[in-house]
């Protein structure tokens, strides 16, 4: 949940992980301010009695984790982290943001070669089954209970249990908005203008008289606009319904609450949402280049040509939101809250096989989910320099913006953070009854290993390039879904499918998931 509004440009997995930055981490390109919640407060650190300063002589530990944001400035955030752990572990740290296009070969090469590395972001959308299989990971069982008891207490058990393999952890889920609402978000602005509410919409379809009354009334703007080409507008509708089970052909329903997966094409959910796309791209309600075009949500919106857009949403959505769009943003929801295959697995940190001290890993573990002044370093940078203090037990970027913004949904404990000024100071609090009152997929922890089947994902991919942009934003008529399907089929669709069950139902004998 970090503070500027970025266009993600994803690698492997960009559909879900497009999806998860874009609900947990939506920015703002312009002063620094964000939405990211945090449990307020600047007290003394804690070391809970885990920690301990650490024997021997001084270590450096190397924390590795994606550099998404602006880290020019990471070196001073750094030095103030160290003067931290120093004192408490008798370890300094050194920081090591990684291109997010060079991340899955630079922690392939680091892993392999043995080179030096402490702590790691890990995630399913990045190789983290196939890490634990290679035993480049360490399990974290026994370290976890020797240094950093209180870890579990940050989140719900079931997160924290969801990242085992093999029945031994060796991830710990960052604390951050682990389940998601879906529904539709908009310009309050020209809501307001035409007195539009969204007390009588319940479905997506009922919002036909609200785009019927942009597009009569506001030319040049486009009243739906997708977020972006892996977040189309189709898949958005579905979305609320299924655990995607990571970026792969074969989803689960989450409303049948059974562990049988699949093909989301031939669901009817997915044929009705394609026929309603359909009419309102006929309608004039969606842009015509919507399966082409580059442009986000957010650079649509700002540039004065968007009215709304589905997204998967959360506490502080529609502020974070504003921040990110330039405009008040109101919505509303049309599903409950789900947790998914990827709430616990999509980021975690990990203490790799080439750790140099497997012990001080885990004691600077601990402190990144109990240190207030860690954690607030982390995520949003040196007092006075990359923030100032916005009165209320707020913060806000300085003057001149700031030259470190850390996507800090990433790593440890994101409530110990100081609360940016626009966001509820009690956002955290909501967050915790959000994420506790969600109904949780039976495959919650699962990490699909394609490796398999790769052949055959290479050979979907191209199919889906050909047809699933056009199909789910509305510009190639859904009588065409029967072709898509009859060429899925020829790609080997139903081979990633079986492949994906065997792998689910292996998973969910070996954690008693029924």
């Amino acid at each position: 949940m970090p503070r500027k509004s970025k266009t993600a440009t994803v690698m492997l997995s960009i559909a879900l992980i497009l999806s998860l930055l874009l609900s947990a981490c939506s920015k703002s390109n312009d002063s620094g301010s964000s939405s990211a919640p945090a449990s307020g407060g600047s007290a003394a650190s804690s070391d809970n009695g885990a920690g301990g300063s650490g024997n021997g002589k001084e270590i450096e530990l190397k924390v590795a984790f994606l550099g998404l944001g602006n880290m020019k400035d990471v070196a001073a955030v750094q030095e103030e982290v160290s003067k931290i752990t120093k004192a408490k572990i008798n370890a300094t740290v050194k920081l090591m943001p990684i291109d997010i296009g060079a991340w899955v070969q630079q922690v392939n090469l680091m892993l392999a070669g043995n080179e030096p590395l402490d702590l790691l972001v890990t995630s399913s959308f990045f190789n983290f089954s196939s890490q634990v299989a290679k035993g480049q990971l360490l399990p974290l069982d026994d370290l976890v209970a020797k240094y950093a008891p209180t870890i579990k207490d940050t989140m719900e058990p079931a997160i924290f249990n969801a990242t085992k393999i093999g029945g031994k952890s060796y991830g710990v889920p960052s604390v951050r908005d682990t389940a998601a609402d879906h529904g539709v978000a908009a310009r309050k602005d020209l809501m307001d203008k035409y007195k539009l509410t969204f007390d009588n919409v319940k479905t997506y379809a009922d919002l036909d008289p609200i785009f019927q009354t942009i597009k009569d009334n506001e030319p040049g703007v486009y009243p739906l606009v997708p977020r972006s080409q892996s977040n189309t507008i189709a898949a958005e509708i579905v979305r609320g319904h299924l655990d995607l089970l990571g970026d792969t052909p074969g989803v689960l329903l989450i409303d049948n609450q059974d562990l049988k997966v699949v093909n989301l094409y031939e669901q009817q959910m997915y044929k009705d949402a394609l026929q309603l796309t359909r009419k309102w791209y006929k309608a004039g309600y969606i842009m015509p280049d919507a399966a082409t075009t580059q442009e986000s949500n957010n650079s649509l919106l700002k540039a004065g040509k968007g009215f709304a857009y589905f997204a998967n949403m959360k506490p502080g959505f529609e502020a974070q939101e504003t921040i990110a769009n330039g405009h008040e943003m109101t919505g509303t929801r049309f599903v409950s809250p789900i947790s998914t295959s990827d709430s616990s697995t999509g980021f975690m940190m990990s203490i790799p096989k080439n750790t140099t001290d497997p012990d001080r890993a885990a004691q600077l573990l601990n402190l990144l989910y109990t240190d207030k002044d860690i954690v607030n370093l982390i995520a949003n940078g040196v007092e006075g320099k990359h923030y100032v203090d916005a009165g209320n037990g707020l913060i806000k970027a300085p003057e001149g913006g700031s030259n470190y913004v850390f996507n800090q949904w990433q790593v440890g404990n994101n409530a110990l953070a100081k609360v940016w000024e626009g966001t509820s100071p009690d956002i955290w609090e909501q967050t915790k009854a959000f994420n506790k009152s969600s109904k949780f997929s039976k495959a919650l922890g699962f990490s699909f290993d394609s490796s398999p089947v790769k052949t055959e994902v290479a050979a979907v991919a191209n199919v889906n390039n050909q047809f699933k942009a056009g199909l789910e934003m509305g510009t190639i008529d859904p009588a065409k879904l029967d072709d898509f399907l009859s060429k899925l089929k020829a790609a080997g669709i139903d081979k990633i499918i079986a492949e994906k069950q065997k792998q689910l139902d292996a998973w969910a004998k070996e954690n008693n998931v029924q």
